[in-house]
């Protein structure tokens, strides 16, 4: 059962994490303007271009590190106290990334739209269910 929380962990991690080394090359994918595409992935108000190339590439690092994670705390012999730590420390971050999207201080400070109503219907929901699937993986591991 682990493995298949790991992989449903996983692969959205992974899928985020693609798009932002795209970004980090230069590329817009999977919109045709850099300026719509940073209203529709950050959504402050007034941007009209991609964060630094750097941050995004660091950003896809994290993430695919994140996945890796994800599938190394499926295998409870592996990795001992430091990855459960890591997981809880995850589990966290994505938990409260979720929680956050739905407060109304979150949405005053990114109210740009698309972003705005994906990040509740999407990003938000996402970032809860990542979070939920460390809290799961630790807890699995730990019994």
């Amino acid at each position: 059962m682990s493995t298949i929380i790991a992989i449903l962990v996983f692969l959205p991690l992974l899928t985020v994490g693609l798009a932002h080394l795209f970004w980090a090359l230069g590329t817009t994918w999977p919109i045709q303007s850099e300026a719509l595409l940073a209203q529709t992935v950050v959504g402050r108000p007034g941007i009209t271009r991609m964060p630094n190339r750097l941050i995004t590439g660091l950003i896809a690092l994290l993430l695919f590190a994140a996945s890796v994670i994800a599938v190394g705390l499926a295998d409870p012999a592996e990795g001992g106290p430091s990855r459960t730590a890591l997981g809880i420390l995850l589990a966290i971050v994505f938990l409260v990334r979720g929680i956050v999207g739905y407060t109304p201080g979150w949405r005053t400070r990114y109210p740009m739209e698309p972003f705005a109503t994906l990040d509740r219907k999407n990003s938000s929901p996402l970032c809860l269910w990542i979070g939920a699937g460390f809290l799961l993986l630790v807890i699995m591991r730990l019994i």
